[in-house]
């Protein structure tokens, strides 16, 4: 119950305790302090009716007894006794949304973009250190000092905890999108060991915060094919895993468990971006492969011919290795497990810590025939994988293999 309060309320009791008392150090202290005392108090005294408003409550009383024992005591006090006397915070500008705010308020320009989606993950999202390395794919210390870092300059840079302009946004937006997709996949596939492998409030909450973007910029076609992407992908949640917990691949998945509803919003949005004369960022090349995964009524209907051409036009904007990677997947389909393999077999020295790349390598040989290297591959998937459900799979398929 506690770890359940913490992933849903965390991010919206920082983003109010920041908003109040202007300092990111305070905000997550103090909430992280609530939340510590609720592991102990809960079993015993039992759980409060409403577990968010104890949750708020606890931290905004933890920062004002921190504010009073600082230094400038006078000063600090004075803030303090605003905050309980819940007078009128500062306004707040463009953006009304607490989190929403925040996530703008941490893509400030003079951080490095990969500090400001890492800071942002830990103070909205409530990610662990742990689940935002495996994201970047770095080792955990790397990713502790990166936030370290980042909370540091905003610190010695005296960049203020001031409320966003409706001027300050667009400057801003790519890195809020870019927080706001790595929360959903963090919901769509946790990376920890112990939770269950789909997180729908994160995934619900990432939902929320791109229609309030698309409100506040309605004329930013990454946020609308953010949106897109999004909404076609949640449309597969309830059939990508058994009623065991094991992770249920595309091809094998209930159509019919499918939500039309998302899925005819979804397509909306694509054919929306299609038909506007500009040219397609990341999420909306992104959105409109999932629009022909979702357009088939079967697997071996899918349109793969146009979603390696996808592919071929995304990898012009990012060309990351994990783009190559379902790029190849995609070409598996279309031209056989060989073409893919020699692909993928490239990408060893940079992916060699992912499950993914394993997992997809592991099927690519079992395909071949080539059981004793397939064997070999899903058991380093198996290792390197996170929660259960990711393990459930490779582990299945490998005990299927031929002796």
């Amino acid at each position: 119950m506690i770890t359940r309060v913490y992933r849903e309320e965390w991010g919206r009791v920082v983003a109010g305790l920041a908003r109040r008392f202007g300092d990111l150090d305070i905000a997550e202290e103090a909430a992280a302090e609530a939340f510590a005392i609720a592991v102990a108090r809960w079993p015993v005294e039992g759980v409060p009716a409403n577990p968010g408003a104890w949750m708020a409550t606890t931290a905004k009383r933890k920062a004002i007894d921190r504010i009073r024992r600082e230094n400038n005591r006078d000063h600090k006090q004075r803030q303090a006794q605003m905050s309980i006397n819940n007078s009128s915070p500062d306004p707040v500008g463009a953006i009304v949304d607490d989190r929403l705010r925040l996530l703008f308020i941490c893509s400030h320009p003079a951080l490095a973009m990969e500090s400001r989606v890492a800071l942002t993950l830990r103070m909205v999202g409530g990610l662990t250190v742990t689940e935002i390395a495996r994201a970047f794919l770095v080792q955990e210390a790397t990713m502790r000092q990166r936030i370290t870092r980042a909370k540091a300059k905003i610190k010695a840079a005296n960049i203020t905890y001031r409320v966003p302009s409706a001027e300050d946004l667009p400057a801003r937006v790519s890195g809020v999108l870019a927080v706001i997709f790595l929360i959903f996949n963090e919901g769509y596939l946790a990376t920890g060991h112990h939770t269950h492998p789909v997180r729908r409030n994160l995934t619900a909450e990432a939902i929320r915060l791109t229609r309030l973007i698309r409100v506040l910029l309605p004329d930013d076609h990454e946020a609308t094919g953010l949106l897109a992407l999004m909404l076609l992908t949640e449309a597969r949640a309830l059939a990508r895993v058994t009623a065991s917990g094991e992770l249920v691949t595309l091809d094998q998945q209930d159509r019919g468990a499918w939500d039309t509803a998302l899925i005819a919003e979804g397509h909306r949005l694509v054919s929306e971006r299609l038909a506007a004369v500009v040219t397609p960022g990341r999420y909306q090349i992104l959105a409109a492969v999932n629009a022909i995964h979702t357009s088939a009524t079967d697997f071996r209907d899918t349109d793969w011919l146009q979603v390696v051409t996808l592919y071929d036009r995304l990898a012009l904007l990012d060309p990351s290795p994990i783009i190559v990677l379902n790029r190849a997947i995609a070409v598996a389909e279309l031209d056989g497990p060989e073409v893919a393999l020699a692909t993928i077999d490239r990408l060893e020295d940079t992916l060699a810590g992912y499950h993914a790349y394993h997992a997809t390598r592991a099927d690519l040989l079992r395909r071949m025939g080539r059981n004793q290297q397939s064997c070999a591959a899903y058991d380093t998937a198996i290792e390197l994988a996170g929660n259960t459900a990711e393990t459930a799979y490779p582990t299945r398929r490998r005990d299927q293999l031929p002796k």
